[in-house]
């Protein structure tokens, strides 16, 4: 949800399938009538599993000459509340298998991380927690509009430079 409401807010037009996933490439648009472009960036959606994400952003970002400091992962994560939205360079993968096979994928974990806050169910059950990463927001619509405008502008500060991220 936040790389979709990036690429509009980008103007990067249409993703097209590649790198085991959609991919839209171009310059960061600011919507003002004669402002100048910002730099080029490019938004990966991976198709493939979630365990399995690495097998996408890692020949997308080869493919591209993409530096591992210029890869921004955005991930939900059940151990931030609701609503909370926090960025880091690296650190652990606090056994997020999509973060397993990204590093595995990229060659190292340190690559920024917008982790956004989905909260965690009442339950430690491996299949209860599976079915509430995997199912729909329980919260209003609106607050899940809110998050990811959030965290899409939190993405858009560390692309552009204007939120550094240690």
């Amino acid at each position: 949800m936040v790389a979709d409401v990036l690429a509009e807010r980008w103007g990067l037009g249409r993703p097209k399938e590649r790198y085991r996933g959609l991919i839209a490439e171009g310059r960061v648009r600011s919507g003002e009538p004669g402002a100048p472009a910002g730099p080029r960036v490019a938004v990966v959606w991976p198709q493939t599993y979630m365990n399995d994400a690495g097998r996408s952003v890692g020949p997308a970002r080869g493919a591209l000459h993409v530096g591992l400091d210029r890869v921004v992962v955005v991930h939900d994560e059940i151990d931030i509340p609701f609503g909370d939205v926090r960025a880091r360079m690296g650190g652990g993968l606090a056994g997020h298998n999509g973060l397993k096979s990204l590093r595995r994928e990229l060659g190292s974990p340190e690559f920024v991380r917008v982790r956004v806050g989905v909260g965690r169910p009442d339950s430690s059950d491996p299949e209860i927690v599976s079915a509430y990463v995997l199912g729909r927001f329980r919260e209003d619509p609106d607050e899940v509009r809110e998050l990811v405008e959030r965290a899409a502008d939190r993405v858009q500060g560390i692309v552009l430079g204007e939120d550094p991220v240690r």
